[in-house]
């Protein structure tokens, strides 16, 4: 008999890998209800009681239910933010703080639900100072790295080092000539730096020496190790320019990555690191909500099955 219990998407409307997720699990007869938390309250909607046997409800979407006592599991991928552009200024913050937090609040706490990954250990996550500290202690390499708003700190540490770059601690869109535009990672000297930085927080990082980039992606105990050539310093600048090879991660990579994961509660994450020209990968950063499904169409790893194999909640 066909397992009723469904899959909760919480997305964008157009969001092209959760398609294909969705795509899968349908072939699988797996039941899905799809919603952007962006949606409410206009089209969806929510109603969630605490009883003594726990919380009991449903949410209701324009083709869709969901009981909230029985949700198998819950794919979390970058839904739109909470939105009252009707309201005023006042009645609209506390609209949005109301449906964060009641919304929000019940889909972070249904019963016996594998989140992939769950919305709070996302937002832990992907605080970059919080990433880098995990990864030393998980036993990766890290670049030495100054998180700072001091301009004499910074100066002090790129004189330090043989080189360094800059890069945000978070990347939100500019729109630049209705472009939509952000700060790229960039080499930076002690000339460069002006009292500016005294202006909010900056990272300052060794540059490594690399040959090459990889992607690992982790889908609960599955690794999808991806080499990633392309000469640039930043490969997310030029797709066009990059070539894709499947290989095995180093020895100690694969506990290192798991040890991660268990620190923040993760069950997915895509990992970045550098290969130097020592051969050792270094650590960059881990995305908790990271891109994937293009690697699975250059390479043919099957990624997605086995992401949907984890929110079947079959292995």
């Amino acid at each position: 008999m066909t397992d009723p219990r469904p899959v909760l998407v919480v997305t964008s409307l157009h969001d092209p890998t959760a398609d294909v997720v969705i795509d899968e699990l349908h072939e699988r007869d797996i039941p899905v209800v799809r919603l952007d938390s962006g949606d409410f309250p206009a089209s969806l909607s929510v109603e969630a009681e605490i009883t003594p046997h726990g919380l009991q409800g449903r949410l209701q979407t324009p083709s869709r239910a969901a009981d909230l006592s029985r949700v198998r599991a819950l794919y979390y991928r970058r839904p739109t933010g909470f939105a009252f552009p009707h309201l005023s200024e006042q009645d609209a913050r506390f609209a949005v703080t109301q449906a964060r937090y009641g919304l929000g609040g019940v889909l972070a706490a249904l019963p016996g639900c594998l989140y992939v990954n769950h919305p709070h250990r996302i937002g832990d996550a992907e605080f970059k100072p919080a990433g880098l500290a995990a990864a030393v202690e998980a036993g990766f390499w890290v670049p030495p790295t100054l998180i700072t708003s001091c301009p004499d700190a910074a100066r002090a540490f790129v004189k330090r080092h043989d080189a360094v770059i800059y890069k945000p601690l978070y990347n939100p869109v500019y729109l630049i000539d209705g472009v939509s535009s952000v700060v790229k990672i960039a080499e930076v000297g002690a000339e460069e730096i002006d009292e500016g930085v005294a202006g909010t927080a900056h990272l300052f990082q060794r540059r490594v020496r690399k040959v090459a980039d990889a992607r690992v992606t982790v889908i609960g105990s599955s690794l999808f190790c991806v080499r990633i050539d392309s000469g640039l310093l930043d490969w997310r600048t030029d797709y066009s320019r990059l070539r894709y090879t499947p290989v095995e991660p180093p020895q100690g990579i694969e506990a290192a990555l798991h040890r991660y994961m268990r620190h923040f509660g993760l069950v997915f994450g895509a990992f970045d690191f550098c290969v130097g020209e020592d051969g050792r990968w270094w650590f960059m950063e881990c995305n908790p909500s990271g891109q994937w499904y293009w690697l699975e169409s250059e390479t043919g790893l099957p990624m997605c099955a086995a992401l949907a194999d984890l929110l079947e909640r079959a292995t």
